[in-house]
């Protein structure tokens, strides 16, 4: 099985447990317990060489947290329980870093720059929270919703409405398309000049992956393709997105850029990308992405 960056398969999500009220409160009064404090979607770390994730303890705030800020993640390696803190945007978040040495920055910056094991708990720290802060009304009513089972359940609190909302992560797919020892990649208008990246986008409603996978290539490139093969998936918290990648073959070689979602598409041979990237003309996805891992596969000869 391939284990991506920002995965957290190490952790133990200890479902049973998010409706223990006793074993959470006596995890929260632990000294060993890990806390991961998210604040406006900047993750806690502390900035030197090498760069480290910084978890907190309760004891380390100036005041104690509201329940509905804490969310149990699991419990790691060590058996420690582990929660994530989404601290107030009202907060004085620049006294709690100092307090630690730390500060919040931004996971998309920093994130290759951790052991992926810190990465990971970051993620999904950053990915609940995230959930959390979009979700404080209710989509049926617009009731305030209250938290539930340590942070994975919100209910609506108008008792005409009461309906539950849980965690969601929106699905997307990604594809390695492959023609006669090419390969197709595009670029966004957005990216920085010589970015180019293998295709994805997102699920829509009423669509299986592979479905996806056949209209978003025909969408963004104009190219169908067929003898669709998963190959792995990525958590990407940002902002809360599953990766599903896959490979696929090119029918032709024929580009048409039917939308505005790509500036360009190309074909590239193995050569193409590695004088060019040698050259400064190209760039590629960062390491940490499955996009650059289909890409890697590739060009390394193992699909």
């Amino acid at each position: 099985m391939t284990e991506h960056f920002y995965s957290s398969t190490w952790l133990d999500r200890a479902e049973l447990r998010r409706d223990d009220a006793d074993w959470l409160a006596a995890r929260l009064a632990d000294e060993h317990t890990r806390v991961v404090p998210v604040w406006r979607q900047r993750n806690l770390v502390r900035m030197s060489d090498p760069v480290g994730a910084v978890e907190i303890a309760i004891d380390d705030l100036d005041e104690q947290p509201a329940a509905d800020d804490l969310f149990f993640l699991g419990i790691d390696a060590e058996r420690r329980a582990c929660f994530a803190l989404a601290v107030p945007d009202e907060h004085d978040a620049g006294s709690l870093a100092a307090s630690v040495r730390a500060e919040f920055a931004k996971l998309r910056r920093i994130g290759a720059l951790l052991d992926s094991q810190a990465a990971g708990l970051l993620a999904y720290a950053r990915a609940v929270a995230y959930w959390h802060d979009t979700h404080r009304f209710c989509g049926t009513c617009g009731g305030a919703t209250q938290v539930q089972r340590a942070g994975w359940l919100r209910v609506c609190t108008r008792p005409e409405c009461g309906r539950q909302h849980f965690p969601r992560t929106d699905p997307a797919v990604i594809v390695r398309v492959v023609h006669n020892d090419r390969i197709l990649l595009g670029r966004q208008l957005a990216w920085p000049a010589g970015w180019y990246s293998v295709l994805a986008g997102f699920v829509e409603p009423g669509e299986s992956l592979e479905e996806a996978v056949r209209r978003e290539v025909e969408e963004e490139a104009g190219v169908a393709v067929s003898d669709i093969r998963y190959d792995s998936s990525q958590p990407w918290p940002f902002p809360a997105s599953l990766m599903v990648g896959f490979n696929a073959q090119a029918e032709n070689d024929h580009i048409r850029l039917a939308s505005d979602e790509l500036e360009d598409a190309r074909w590239f041979s193995r050569e193409e990308i590695r004088e060019e990237v040698a050259a400064g003309t190209l760039r590629l996805s960062p390491r940490v992405s499955i996009s650059r891992h289909l890409l890697d596969v590739w060009m390394a000869g193992e699909d």
